[in-house]
């Protein structure tokens, strides 16, 4: 930060320039990937699978484009910084999550459906309750995640233009400026999908996988470097400096606090439970990394991306330990909390430190910022594109192509319509996102991943391997997973009650913990169940296809 106002006072605006230079850069090499894929895409299957075209490695990319979102990078970091040990556990818990998606769901699926999770639930049921049900879910999980990376998007750009409380930047004051950047990047990510489709948005997603692997590639090298390569002097300089010693580097900051009160103690327990369920079967039930194993040619080659994306995953987590010690040790919690009280800005702050140490002077803080800055846009951009085009296809092949026209519309007006929903959920995504700019993103994707998992992850199973599994199991499954994961959250400290509450001055909580996922999750599959048994409805016949298809592939488009 000091380097920004100093760049400033001396006239430079080195960083300024530069971020802004970098950002402009990045999205007309995107928004040009975009043209050029919209030249290819002309069929349904372009628009929605890219053609089926992308090879394993390509996707596994383009999976880890997708998933490793401002969340991971920028989350995370942050609550590692501040929480230390606690804010790992997130790590753990979104790579854990993979092997639930490769074990149970991700060549069943790609060998079942066509474009949408739709697709396979639908596929021995009444098409339009189901279809219906998919819809409204897929929505509302890609808008909880949306608000995550918008948030995020608003924060980074305070930091990045050096907008501090009682200064501003072309006459907009930090407030102004966050709600401007969410505006701009709910406006690019429109354009993203309305034009590039998924192939353009595969694309995006790649380079910003790659991009992301680097720069924080780069930043744990020299943070290691600065500690000598001793994990041990890292942790020990990150534990001095947060303040509270040896208890930083163990379990019990922010989640199983034993305090005085009993009853607080286990309420604290179980939220943490709470988060790792949801945040462990979340994965397999996010429309917009399920929509990913379509685009590939085969089973063999959904597995295989699968398993690149692990490798890709994986390795990312571990960087983000480097980040958020890291920031701990260099940049310090105090500081952290004063740029951004739920630590989101904590990554870009550490390169910020670190251009200063390695670069020298002012201006290799401004060179670090503007580069980790450019490629924490380029997460966002990427991700809102995947989220925005999984909702859009959803209303379009789902509701709108099955359920109104029942089956009868042509691929064009299917297409027609996924562009014109993309405009409709990204002015949702932004009005709301304006409102959540409190909230750490990293704990609102926890919310999109428990949702998620209420939802849409008990319908999923039943379906692939629950024979008697019928209509009414399907939609009572969705629904109920759904809105008591909503209802919950609705009612927990999350929204009100609290002061880093979405509305920090009112209070009708009466749920305790933060994260809805060990009561609505078993909940969905509880509904699921109940749904199926009352309802006399049975098809094996359909059952054996659909079983024989999601081993084989035989019939799979």
């Amino acid at each position: 930060m000091s380097a920004i106002l100093a760049a400033e006072a001396s006239g430079g605006g080195t960083a300024r320039t530069l971020t802004i230079t970098l950002f402009v850069l990045l999205v007309a090499v995107t928004l040009g990937i975009t043209i050029w894929a919209s030249r290819q895409t002309r069929t349904a299957t372009d628009f929605y699978a890219g053609g089926r075209s992308f090879s394993g490695f390509q996707n596994g990319l383009a999976i880890g484009g997708d998933y490793m979102s401002a969340a991971s990078f920028l989350g995370i970091a942050g609550l590692i910084a501040l929480y230390g040990y606690d804010g790992f556990l997130y790590s753990i818990g979104f790579l854990v999550a993979w092997l639930v998606a490769l074990l149970l769901v991700a060549e069943l699926l790609r060998n079942s459906g066509r474009y949408t999770m739709a697709d396979v639930l639908a596929f021995r049921m009444r098409q339009r309750p189901v279809r219906t049900a998919a819809a409204v879910s897929t929505i509302t999980v890609s808008i909880f995640y949306l608000l995550a990376q918008m948030v995020g998007a608003g924060a980074l750009v305070a930091l990045l233009l050096g907008i501090k409380p009682g200064t501003t930047f072309l006459g907009m004051d930090a407030d102004t400026a966050k709600v401007a950047t969410i505006i701009l990047v709910g406006a690019l990510m429109i354009i993203y999908v309305t034009v590039g489709g998924m192939k353009g948005t595969t694309y995006v997603q790649i380079i910003k996988a790659v991009l992301l692997m680097g720069g924080t590639l780069i930043i744990t090298l020299l943070v290691l470097a600065k500690f000598n390569f001793n994990l041990s002097t890292l942790l020990g300089a990150a534990a001095e400096k947060s303040g509270k010693g040896a208890a930083f580097l163990e379990p019990g900051l922010r989640y199983g606090v034993e305090s005085a009160d009993a009853t607080k103690t286990f309420y604290s327990k179980m939220d943490l439970l709470s988060l790792g369920i949801a945040l462990v079967l979340g994965t397999a039930g996010l429309p917009h990394i399920l929509i990913r194993f379509y685009t590939v040619p085969t089973a063999k080659a959904a597995r295989r991306s699968v398993i690149w994306a692990i490798g890709i995953i994986g390795t990312f987590y571990l960087f983000t330990l480097a980040l958020g010690f890291g920031a701990a040790a260099l940049v310090g919690g105090d500081a952290i909390r004063e740029q951004d009280a739920a630590g989101n800005t904590a990554a870009p702050q550490l390169a910020e430190s670190l251009g200063i140490d390695f670069l020298g002077g002012e201006t290799g803080g401004a060179v670090m910022l503007a580069f980790i800055a450019a490629v924490a846009f380029a997460t966002i951009l990427a991700v809102v594109a995947g989220l925005t085009l999984a909702s859009s296809s959803s209303l379009a092949h789902d509701f709108y192509a099955n359920v109104i026209k029942r089956g009868e519309a042509s691929e064009r007006q299917e297409v027609n319509v996924a562009r014109i929903s993309a405009f409709g959920i990204g002015a949702v995504a932004i009005v709301l996102s304006i409102f959540a700019q409190g909230l750490n993103v990293a704990f609102l994707v926890a919310l999109a991943f428990a949702v998620a998992a209420s939802g849409n992850l008990p319908a999923i199973l039943y379906s692939l391997f629950w024979k008697r599994f019928n209509t009414s199991g399907a939609v009572w499954a969705i629904y109920g997973g759904l809105s008591a994961a909503v209802v919950l959250v609705f009612f927990s400290p999350v929204v009100s009650g609290s002061p880093t509450s979405m509305f920090p001055d009112a209070d009708w909580h009466w749920f305790p913990l933060s994260n809805p996922g060990i009561i609505s999750i078993p909940f969905g599959f509880l509904c699921g169940w109940l749904g199926t048994i009352l309802s006399k409805e049975h098809d094996e016949d359909k059952y054996a296809e659909l079983e024989v298809r999601s081993l084989t592939g035989a019939g799979a488009h």
